[in-house]
């Protein structure tokens, strides 16, 4: 008996050393990995890249570092970060219509203040132009008939609801105006100190 005790001891301990054996060398996180990659690729599809972009960009970045610990064979780490992944991408995609609602929104009030600011601008060219200051006036004429052309290009973008164009394109018209009249305001204010 106590033979058949001490193998019996033998026995479990060489079982348990395998299981930890066994756990130490792991398998990567294959599955894991791939889940990842379609939450990720089913939020682009969605359009989460776009309307939430911070939220898309660290899911990309955590899956990345999944990747790096897959090849470091930290394979435990990388699960982590593989369903961090996964879930950080789902949670963005669960996002994309309210921002997306919240940009269009944003963009229709800026598209009437970029029209406003058009508008003013068009009246300070008219009244530099007819003063005779020291403008390229086909320049001026030039660069209006682009934002106008721009405007109705924004229009279209909200009405074929690519908010995310429209609105950077608003962004970035609404500086190029600002600028064209500061320097129409600029070269008013220079005619009239010269006349006096």
């Amino acid at each position: 008996m106590g033979k058949g005790l001490s193998s019996f001891i033998f026995c479990l301990f060489v079982f348990l050393l395998s299981l930890t054996l066994m756990s130490g060398c792991a398998k990567p996180p294959t599955k894991e990995v791939e889940n990842a990659e379609k939450a990720i690729a089913e939020a682009k599809q969605k359009e989460a890249d776009l309307y939430v972009q911070d939220e898309f960009r660290r899911a990309e970045e955590v899956l990345k570092k999944a990747k790096d610990l897959v090849a470091a064979k930290k394979y435990k780490e990388a699960r982590t970060s593989a369903e961090d992944s996964a879930n950080i991408a789902l949670s963005a995609l669960s996002l994309v219509e309210t921002n997306k609602a919240k940009m269009k929104e944003e963009s229709e009030q800026m598209l009437a203040d970029v029209q406003n600011l058009l508008d003013e601008t068009k009246n300070v060219a008219a009244a530099a132009i007819k003063k005779m200051t020291h403008i390229n006036k086909e320049e001026v004429q030039g660069a209006i008939g682009k934002y106008e052309l721009e405007m109705v290009s924004i229009k279209d973008q909200l009405q074929e609801q690519k908010i995310r164009g429209a609105y950077d394109q608003l962004f970035s018209l609404r500086e190029q105006i600002k600028g064209q009249k500061e320097k129409l305001t600029a070269a008013l204010e220079q005619k009239q100190e010269a006349k006096k």
